[in-house]
């Protein structure tokens, strides 16, 4: 690995977000140069922001650059000055049902933000540009598992048509200029130093608040609610095994789901988070529950194949839900002081 260290540096957006932090940290223990990027929204709490970037500001190698990807001005002179070989391209307004309540930061973040990554990655000749998509785009699609190859012409929120946009875009920029780009499609990414509008993060938020969880669906009525949950490790793993696996062929382009392959019914789920969180305070507890219709723009199942991943790449995910979840819990307790 020394003459790829040597060789390679990264950009990576959204580097004070949840997956982009935790990247950013295996890429620095991997002896990789890292330039991070991210403007620090107030989406969610910045002060988690701030304390991922805790864990990677003091490293040599890192370099943070608080910059927007939607201005165009900014991110150039971030490539210009930072020199990367590899681009890791993980910034984007994320969250379905906030697109309902705030649709232009979609389109500035993850349009006009991914077409200014597009022309700096071609200007500047990047060897590889990984980028994040969603389970999303799979919409409410009912054959499973999901597999890379099944349609995905159908969104129903704005947030997965901006997904689908960014992979025709990068597919367009493969044909065009023979860009080298990769598309990540993420099931439901969960673990400590969460996203809070994540169910997980807000379920456990709304306990220490004294107020019930809300559950979607009706809990199981009429269509069982799954989610494919997919623990920030093994995330992290195949983003980073991905990064140097560069595509070949006339349009060097490719797509991989990234998710646990094993989806779990929402009560369920919600079990398992009430167990993690009973053996992190050492005391029973139970969520008071509210059940209200599925929300606009939601999809009932997601359910990853991750089999071209492994093929490609041997990525495999390993953390079982109940022990991602205890560590996230154990994290929450800490991280919070609460008990």
């Amino acid at each position: 690995m020394g003459n790829d260290v040597e060789r390679h540096s990264y950009l990576v957006t959204g580097a004070a977000g949840f997956i982009g932090h935790a990247v950013c940290l295996r890429l620095l223990a991997d002896g990789y140069a890292v330039v991070g990027v991210d403007s620090l929204n107030d989406y969610y709490d910045v002060s988690l922001k701030q304390a991922r970037l805790r864990l990677i500001v003091d490293d040599p190698n890192f370099t943070f650059v608080q910059a927007d990807v939607a201005e165009h001005s900014e991110i150039f002179e971030v490539f210009e000055q930072g020199s990367p070989s590899h681009v890791i391209h993980l910034a984007a307004q994320a969250g379905v049902r906030y697109s309902l309540e705030n649709p232009n930061a979609y389109l500035q973040s993850n349009l006009i933000g991914f077409f200014n990554i597009l022309e700096c990655c071609r200007h500047f000749g990047i060897e590889h540009l990984v980028y994040a998509s969603s389970s999303s785009v799979y919409g409410r699609n009912v054959k499973t598992p999901f597999e890379e190859g099944d349609r995905v012409d159908c969104p129903v929120s704005l947030y997965a048509a901006t997904k689908r946009s960014n992979e025709l875009l990068a597919y367009a920029y493969s044909c065009s200029h023979s860009l080298p780009a990769t598309g990540l499609r993420f099931f439901t990414v969960y673990g400590p130093l969460g996203r809070p509008d994540m169910a997980y993060f807000g379920f456990t938020d709304r306990y220490f608040a004294g107020k019930p969880i809300t559950i979607f669906n009706n809990g199981d009525v009429i269509q069982d609610l799954y989610r494919d949950f997919t623990y920030i490790d093994d995330v992290v793993d195949g983003v980073v095994a991905v990064s140097t696996h560069i595509p070949g062929g006339e349009v060097p382009h490719a797509l991989f789901n990234i998710g646990n392959e094993s989806p779990v019914r929402l009560m369920d789920f919600i079990a398992t988070l009430e167990k993690a969180l009973s053996n992190s305070l050492g005391r029973p507890i139970e969520f008071d529950k509210v059940f209200e219709g599925l929300v606009a723009g939601d999809v009932p199942a997601t359910y990853a194949s991750t089999d071209k991943l492994e093929q490609a790449v041997g990525f495999r995910p390993t953390t079982p839900l109940a022990e991602g979840l205890r560590r996230f819990t154990d994290w929450y307790v800490a991280y919070n002081g609460v008990s």
